[in-house]
């Protein structure tokens, strides 16, 4: 036999402007300089899955028998860092097509053959698609060498470059070969050498980029010491949910969210249509520390044939950002910007379809497990209702899993399908008041009438309620109305005591409301008698036109308030003052004070200032002390 390794080595072009191509790649393509390992390694995989399915029609491609393996090897001495599969390897036209081609892929092209053979057993797991990722390795090597021979083959390749316009393709002896498959070796550049040559950081990155390859990994941390294995080749999600304990479960929550608690929620399942992909989820047990951070980012990490592609993937509306999950497809396009991945349409599919799978999971448990629902809701309902506000697509399945506090149970837990079924007779509305505080919704005057009518209300203390319930169109049929503002409209629902007091001289009372009026009308629209009140003197209500007053608070505190509308000072007509007040109209002094300072704690009872306080504390001093005979 010929002995070919004497060939003199070829010197080639690479077949494109690779010096420019090579330089956008290395600096501006990738964001992160680790993600080389991730690309050999991925190669690697796919070079053993090629092997893999190739075997299934010619046996002898990988008749020694062995196991498909990856390894890393270090050698600190040499500064080197070499990728080693025993996968398909490549000949000298694959190894000019491959390497020598910018982005032309021998995955895409074998994907290719692959989808025109007829009775295919099946998809392989491959990646790879745009053929680029091989070349991030000189982002952190000088010079690059791949020894290779294709499976079913005698001659072995070495294949050399820079990476700077040009690599050389040479006959290798075939005891510097590997029996088959492909070697790189990464001769690092200075920088490099600091970083990527430490076993603890080479681990790291395998298992946090991939760990869950088809193929498992080893790691050599040094020539001449035995291979340590790192990766076991079989990602969790991928398993059948049957063969997975719940153990296993939670070691993987509690490694991919960095808690400590037990999920309160796990959801599996693979998805098949339009797209491909499997979905491993988590809710948490907890609030994660960063639930509330303005940037609201899920955690959810994307992978394509299980190799990660994002640790940060935005897979998840912001209202679900608490749900630690794993997506996989082999359905992705790894094109030339993983990062970019997530404008790809079957990325979007991908997204919506998650969405609604886990709303739909969420709503399964609180309508079969009511108790640990609960815990779900107490831990992350006020994200959840931002929902009801961004997502009005959604707007629906929140609405039927959420969960309230009403004067009917101030410990929360009610659902608005509840709520609807408890309806008063001739009750049409959803009636609800939004505020600062849960204690203070609760203490508010504007409840009086609705509790004397054994109204139900909901209690809404989160700064979101006062933003969703303005756009929600209703539930069931029935539209939600704030109590704080507009007509109460709840004269047609009957009292629980008939024998509350009634408003026993409705002319005196017409006449202060008149007065009242008069004194006020720089600061309210209107004076009015109220159905809402059964206890307290007065309260403030927005017009039916204009904003809540929660949400007006709100938007005050922001400074994006739009000018503000003059309230309406509803009355209590049987309250012992105001029947008091009736008969002074006279005294015009103590009548305006007492009118004015009404009004103020009104305003004092919604959480605001009086609205002018030297005047305030002026008219008080006065009138007490009259009351003291001063």
């Amino acid at each position: 036999m010929t002995d070919e390794t004497a060939a003199p080595a070829e010197k080639h072009a690479f077949q494109a402007d690779v010096a420019r191509l090579l330089h956008l790649m290395v600096h501006s393509i990738y964001s992160e300089r680790d993600i080389f390992l991730r690309e050999l390694i991925s190669n690697a995989a796919d070079a053993c899955e090629k092997l893999r399915y190739e075997a299934n029609t010619d046996a002898a491609l990988a008749e020694d028998g062995a196991a498909f393996s990856i390894q890393v090897a270090l050698d600190p001495e040499a500064a080197t860092l070499s990728v080693i599969d025993n996968g398909v390897g490549m000949n000298h036209e694959e190894l000019n097509s491959a390497l020598g081609t910018i982005a032309n892929s021998g995955t895409r092209a074998f994907l290719e053959k692959m989808k025109a053979a007829e009775n295919s057993p099946g998809a392989a797991e491959l990646i790879g698609q745009f053929g680029i990722g091989f070349y991030s390795a000189f982002m952190v090597a000088d010079r690059v060498v791949v020894d290779t021979r294709r499976a079913g083959e005698y001659q072995a390749w070495r294949w050399t470059s820079d990476g700077k316009g040009d690599y050389e393709i040479s006959p290798l002896a075939l005891e510097d070969a590997p029996a088959r498959g492909s070697r790189v070796v990464l001769h690092l550049n200075t920088e490099a050498k600091e970083e990527f040559l430490k076993p603890y950081k080479i681990e790291r990155l395998i298992s946090e980029h991939s760990s869950a390859v088809a193929t498992p990994i080893d790691l050599i941390e040094k020539p001449g010491e035995e291979p340590r294995r790192i990766g076991e080749g079989a990602a969790l999600w991928a398993k059948n949910k049957a063969e997975i304990t719940p153990e296993q479960y939670k070691d993987f929550y509690q490694n991919i969210s960095g808690q400590f608690d037990d999920p309160a929620l796990t959801i599996h399942w693979r998805a098949e249509g339009r797209a491909e992909y499997t979905v491993l989820a988590f809710v948490p047990g907890s609030r994660p520390f960063d639930l509330f951070d303005p940037n609201r980012k899920g955690k959810a990490k994307l992978y394509s044939r299980r190799v990660l592609i994002s640790k940060d993937a935005d897979l998840l509306p912001g209202y679900l950002r608490f749900i630690r999950l794993v997506v996989d497809s082999p359905d992705l396009p790894l094109n030339v910007s993983r990062e970019l991945v997530q404008q790809n349409q079957v990325y979007a599919a991908i997204k919506k379809g998650v969405a609604n799978r886990l709303l739909q999971e969420l709503t399964k448990l609180a309508e079969n497990e009511p108790e640990k629902f609960a815990e779900v809701w107490k831990h992350f309902g006020p994200v959840l209702k931002e929902g009801l506000y961004e997502d009005p697509e959604r707007r629906d399945p929140l609405l039927k899993m959420a969960r309230f506090a009403t004067t009917a149970k101030p410990e929360g837990g009610r659902s608005l399908a509840e709520y609807v079924a408890d309806l008063k007779t001739n009750q049409t509305a959803i009636y609800y008041i939004a505020g600062d505080g849960a204690e203070r919704v609760a203490a508010s005057p504007q409840l009086e009438g609705f509790r004397a009518r054994g109204v139900e209300v909901l209690l809404l203390s989160d700064p979101v309620d006062a933003f969703w319930v303005q756009n929600a169109v209703g539930f069931d049929g029935k539209p939600f109305k704030s109590i704080t503002q507009g007509a109460a409209d709840i004269k047609n629902i009957d009292l629980v005591d008939d024998s509350q007091k009634k408003d026993e001289n409705p002319a005196a009372t017409a006449k202060f409301v008149a007065a009242a009026k008069g004194v006020l009308e720089s600061v309210v629209e209107d004076v009015r008698v109220s159905d809402r009140l059964s206890e307290s003197p007065a309260c403030l209500i927005a017009p039916e036109f204009g904003l809540d007053l929660r949400l007006q608070q709100i938007l005050a505190s922001a400074g994006q308030a739009p000018e503000k509308a003059k309230p309406v000072l509803e009355i209590n007509p049987t309250h012992p003052l105001v029947v008091a007040l009736e008969d002074k109209t006279g005294d015009t002094a103590l009548f305006e004070d007492a009118v004015w300072l009404l009004f103020d704690e009104a305003r004092l009872m919604d959480g605001e200032q009086p609205h002018d306080s030297s005047a305030f504390a002026a008219r008080l001093i006065r009138v007490l002390g009259k009351a003291a005979g001063a």
